[in-house]
């Protein structure tokens, strides 16, 4: 029997001076990228926007400019024995981030100090490698 399917679309967010945007759920100790689970009907493109609005409070307009990178799958960082399969944009801010909804924490960090923190696999295994400089 296969694994349950977690369907996401994320966004790997950076700004102007290279840090990558990290995000805590509440309750989890893994960071990861900002975004969530698509809901029926919804485009990937869609998902990201609804809950970058939700967990960041960014408007709309902020997150169109958001670039398609591709899909990965990997195992889920808080739902044991489920798999993620995740539509992953890129996507670059400036200002302040205000975390809301069902996130504790979000956070600036280079790509050094990512590779440091106890992070999601999508992050570990697929985007830190493809996107964030060594």
């Amino acid at each position: 029997m296969s694994a349950p399917v977690i369907l996401l679309a994320t966004a790997f967010i950076t700004n102007a001076a290279g840090q990558i945007l990290l995000v805590r759920k509440r309750g989890s100790p893994f960071f990861m990228q900002a975004g969530g689970k698509l809901e029926p009907g919804e485009t990937p493109l869609q998902a990201l926007q609804r809950e970058l609005a939700e967990e960041l409070r960014l408007p709309a307009h902020e997150t169109a400019p958001a670039r398609y990178e591709g899909f990965f799958e990997c195992p889920a960082a808080n739902e044991p024995g489920h798999v993620v399969h995740a539509h992953v944009f890129t996507l670059t801010l400036e200002g302040a981030i205000e975390p809301a909804a069902e996130l504790e924490e979000a956070r600036w960090v280079s790509p050094a100090q990512a590779r440091q923190l106890p992070v999601a696999r999508l992050l570990s295994d697929h985007l830190l490698p493809r996107l964030a400089p060594i």
